[in-house]
């Protein structure tokens, strides 16, 4: 039995991301999410034994496959949580673990990974909250708890655990917590991203950072 494998839920490429329209168009947050996907199949494939992308967008699954990732078929009629127990199913008997992250934390390669699965070697339940209440990665038993995002989810993954007796650890990380939706968190990519994918490709956007005292505490423009 392998040790850990990861799932990465997935929705669809096209209307990716709204929040940030119109500062990029529906292709530019396409690619966007591509680059993130990569960067956190890029660090996970050094710590995992396998990678499980799960979606219903057929061309997730045919970028995924270029990733030299699994890939999972969403069933019709599903929602986040039952994609997630559809995929914790498929792994459950054959790994000891499921780590759980979303799509969009191209900085989770600043974290150190492996310490947090080394840990959980140990430990039953590790969670890092995401900025917001929500969750950006969960490591577990396959099916340990059910899935409870959207919405304050970090609280409801908790209480799940704890509910379980699976002594819930957390860990606090600036980096995994930021998962993009804002150009606020595009301007932390810019920032703390370097040698990232995600980073590089906002830079060919000629996406721009600085400092402000606003409302917002970065800027963040495009050059002409």
């Amino acid at each position: 039995m392998d040790n850990i494998y990861a799932i990465i839920p997935v929705t669809t490429f096209k209307n990716a991301k709204t929040r940030l329209s119109p500062f990029l168009s529906a292709e530019e947050r396409e690619n966007l999410l591509k680059a993130m996907l990569r960067d956190v199949t890029d660090t996970l494939k050094k710590h995992v034994d396998k990678i499980f992308i799960i979606s219903r967008d057929e061309d997730v699954l045919k970028y995924a496959e270029s990733l030299n990732v699994n890939t999972i078929q969403e069933n019709d009629n599903s929602n986040l949580n039952k994609a997630l127990t559809q995929a914790m199913k498929i792994c459950k008997g054959k790994t000891r673990k499921v780590i759980i992250v979303p799509s969009d934390i191209p900085l989770i390669g600043k974290t150190n990974v492996q310490m947090l699965i080394d840990a959980s070697k140990s430990l039953d339940f590790i969670i890092v909250p995401s900025k917001g209440g929500g969750t950006n990665m969960i490591i577990m038993k396959p099916m340990a708890i059910r899935t409870r995002y959207e919405g304050f989810s970090y609280k409801e993954h908790v209480q799940a655990a704890e509910r379980k007796k699976l002594n819930p650890q957390v860990h606090d990380s600036f980096f995994m917590a930021l998962d993009v939706n804002t150009t606020e968190d595009l301007g932390e990519i810019m920032i703390h991203g370097e040698k990232t994918h995600t980073r590089q490709y906002l830079k060919e956007l000629k996406v721009t950072v600085e400092s402000f005292r606003g409302s917002e505490r970065l800027k963040v423009t495009r050059a002409d």
